[in-house]
């Protein structure tokens, strides 16, 4: 029987593992390496140990709606994209009220996770631990959550590179980026050109000289503020779009959303266009690198071809000579140096794990891996929910298929992935936000059952149907309901509102005839939407109702 559980890593995983284990009745030791709750949103200088990868004036491109724990609103004067020291006062505002700093073993690294030699009958674990002294101390657990994340090994492939070794200047990975200071003056080239490369080419293009972003796929690029000025994830991550992604082809929902960013701004004439459609990737989010790129100071350029000492050549055979300091912001190699080898077995680029988080191998399921995926959402309320459903299956109120079975799901996950996205060993994890989230809380059974919400609580179906997919959702029924769910679902906007209203104005707004045109198709689309959406996947409870009012031929 599981009762004493080791989570190892403090991070946002950490402590919604933490969390639920306190809800069901476990025992977790919390084993953190740093000083520190908060993962990689700790900012520390370059030269203090067990320092994160954020720079100074990193600002989270999720709104905190969208981001927050499900059961700990985010306080509504904090502003939608939070500073990374906003988003840490968060995370300690949460341990605190939930009391999990007691749980943390602060400056304790885990050297070893073995399984004990009785494992078989006892499901157990032996962890090997180093304090900052270097004291070594071993322990033995009943289950195991690592949540140490995949933000940990800078990737910096040199080799596809030729002639690095010969240039004069600096370079460095996006991971030891601190801020522009030492920029001002310089000659840059940015390679890669996801968030973090977007961020840096646009700071820095603030005080250097010339800046260039290097890109070998292209990238679509989104805007944070959306129509009428909303967060652009509570405006479209809800269940209204994802159901007609669910019943519309992707070609044509690729071809909608391409056109919607180009009406924006063109990527073509800006450079950015990719070679992938708008789907099959996560876009960057960058409010401002389209308006830097219009003005001349971030040029955007082909892959590297080589390096001339101070001079950088592209696949185009375009040049830039002097160049002072190259940044790679090329991802980041993950690994779990900790574990047993054999449960670290790939399905193509990922370690094969069962919906991402369970070894299909083990003989008990009493270890899992929190946080280790990749979806255009925040980390916090995947991993809470992923916690929520380890836990109970270590408490054994879930149940896992046989190894058989889960191995057969891990090869078919992997062939989904490879099919709709564009993978690679930096990038190997993507899911789509709400698929995933409504699969692993079918799996806990606190998933929103629209038709049951529909006939209960009509006032909270439109809210659940149209409004954005936050956390709040998965605490209305099942395990692990939470009584104030309904009540921060109903409030969401004016927590979103709240930070705005720094100004007295007249809200007083006339709503013309097209508007409420406009508002009754999509109301009409909707309808059609969800009774096909019904036809294609009946619930049992709306067959029953139909088999009670329909006659019955003798």
């Amino acid at each position: 029987m599981v009762r004493r559980v080791a989570v190892i890593g403090a991070g946002p995983s950490g402590l919604a593992c933490i969390k639920s284990c306190l809800d069901e009745g476990l025992e977790p030791t919390c084993f953190e390496s740093s000083d520190d709750m908060g993962g990689l949103w700790k900012f520390k200088a370059m030269s203090e140990p067990n320092r994160a990868s954020i720079y100074r004036s990193l600002t989270i491109n999720i709104s905190k709606e969208m981001m927050c724990y499900s059961d700990f609103p985010i306080p509504a004067d904090y502003p939608n994209y939070m500073h990374h020291s906003k988003i840490l006062k968060y995370f300690r505002l949460y341990a605190e009220h939930f009391k999990l700093l007691q749980r943390i073993r602060f400056q304790t690294s885990v050297k070893s996770v073995k399984q004990r030699s009785d494992f078989s009958s006892s499901g157990q674990w032996e962890l090997l631990t180093e304090s900052r002294d270097g004291q070594e101390e071993r322990h033995v657990f009943d289950a195991v959550m690592v949540c140490s994340g995949h933000y940990t090994y800078p990737h910096i492939p040199l080799h596809d590179f030729p002639g690095i070794e010969s240039f004069e200047g600096k370079y460095f990975h996006s991971w030891d980026y601190k801020g522009p200071e030492d920029l001002a003056g310089k000659r840059i080239v940015v390679i890669g050109i996801g968030n973090s490369g977007g961020d840096i080419a646009v700071e820095s293009s603030r005080v250097a000289e010339e800046v260039y972003i290097s890109t070998r796929r292209g990238a679509w690029v989104i805007r944070q503020v959306s129509d009428n000025g909303l967060p652009v994830d509570m405006k479209y991550n809800t269940r209204f779009v994802h159901i007609l992604f669910q019943i519309m082809p992707m070609r044509f929902l690729n071809w909608f959303g391409e056109k919607k960013l180009n009406f924006m701004y063109d990527h073509t004439m800006y450079a950015l266009k990719p070679k992938h459609r708008l789907f099959s990737q996560i876009p960057v989010i960058n409010d401002d690198l389209p308006l830097r790129i219009l003005g001349g100071s971030v040029v955007v350029k082909p892959n590297v071809r080589e390096v001339r000492g101070s001079t950088v050549v592209f696949e185009d055979g375009t040049e830039v000579e002097k160049v002072d300091v190259i940044v790679f912001a090329t991802g980041y190699s993950y690994d779990f140096p900790f574990l047993p080898a054999s449960i670290k077995k790939k399905s193509g680029h990922r370690i094969g794990l069962y919906k991402h988080v369970f070894p299909p191998s083990l003989e008990h399921p009493t270890l899992a891996v929190v946080g280790f995926i990749h979806a255009l959402g925040a980390i916090m309320p995947q991993a809470e929910m992923q916690s929520r459903w380890v836990t109970r299956v270590f408490k054994g109120l879930n149940k896992l298929p046989s190894p058989e079975v889960m191995m057969k799901e891990v090869e078919k996950d992997t062939k989904d992935i490879d099919k709709n996205y564009i993978c690679s060993k930096q990038s190997p994890l993507q899911v789509d936000f709400v698929s995933y989230m409504d699969d692993i809380a079918g799996e806990i059974g606190v998933r929103p059952s629209l038709p049951w919400l529909f006939f209960t609580d009509y006032s909270l179906f439109k809210k659940v149907l149209w409004g954005p997919v936050s956390s709040y959702q998965y605490r209305i029924m099942g395990p692990g309901k939470w009584f104030g769910a309904r009540q921060a679902i109903f409030t969401q906007f004016e927590r979103m509102f709240q930070p705005l209203k720094t100004r007295p104005v007249d809200d007083t707004i006339q709503t013309s005839l097209a508007a409420r045109l406009f508002n009754l198709s999509l109301v009409s689309l909707a309808g059609a939407s969800a009774a096909y959406y019904f036809q294609m996947h009946p619930p049992a409870m709306l067959n029953n109702l139909i088999s009670m009012v329909t006659p019955q031929k003798i």
